[in-house]
């Protein structure tokens, strides 16, 4: 782990999430940044933030392939806190090239269509919004899959050169829901329809009793890892 994630997670050590994000803010004035896509965990999170005034950006990749449902809770959640939450949207020349020459549905053909599209639509985006900061927030919890399973609260992204910190890495999902309901934070209503994690409409589905959080995601592919690239860059997570 690099000397500043080591820093950062004493730092954080025994901390609540919202004390913990405030002591972030504190250390590393205007360099913490979230990153949400309107989820459960995303928008607990950001409820943190905003209600207690918490410095820290939060921004969002706009695909350009996102649900209705995801536009109607990001404007839902500014109209509550009036607050500003960032788009990052993909280039539209790499956009237009890989539809010109591939069409639109390209990711459903191979493994490395998917990944370019997620590519060009949000790993290029994210790096844009990454750049220059020192921290991560994110909404990872440890049992959403048994790849996020074996990750820490807190990573030091050797490809971002950031440390990435998950306030609510230990939480049940009980825990989200009950936290949600507690402070009537606006919700993706996919998440009452079997969506338990929600990306781009084409490759989402709503998933079976019994089948793990990431199932929906690009279903047609036989991966045990199922990951766009945002989450793939971490190389020490002692």
């Amino acid at each position: 782990m690099s000397t500043q994630a080591d820093d950062i997670k004493q730092l954080t050590a025994g901390l609540d999430p919202v004390a913990a994000l405030t002591k972030l803010a504190e250390q590393y004035p205007g360099q913490v940044v979230f990153s949400s896509s309107f989820g459960w965990e995303d928008q607990a999170i950001t409820h943190m933030i905003f209600a207690n005034n918490i410095p820290i950006k939060i921004f969002t990749l706009e695909t350009g392939r996102i649900f209705p449902e995801t536009y109607y809770t990001w404007n839902r959640t500014m109209e509550i806190y009036g607050k500003t939450i960032f788009a990052y949207y993909p280039q539209h020349e790499a956009v237009e090239k890989m539809l010109n020459e591939k069409g639109p549905s390209s990711f459903y053909e191979s493994v490395e269509n998917r990944k370019e599209c997620c590519g060009i639509r949000k790993v290029e985006p994210l790096n844009r919004a990454l750049a220059g900061n020192k921290v991560w927030i994110t909404g990872i919890r440890a049992e959403q899959s048994v790849n996020r399973h074996d990750m820490h609260n807190v990573e030091w992204d050797e490809g971002h050169n950031l440390t990435k910190f998950h306030p609510i890495f230990d939480w049940t999902l009980d825990d989200v829901k009950a936290f949600i309901k507690q402070y009537t934070i606006p919700y993706n209503t996919l998440h009452d329809r079997g969506f338990p994690s929600i990306g781009c409409q084409p490759c989402t589905r709503a998933i079976r009793e019994g089948e793990d959080f990431r199932a929906g995601r690009w279903w047609w592919e036989d991966q045990s890892k199922k990951e766009c690239g945002l989450h793939e860059l971490i190389i020490d997570n002692k």
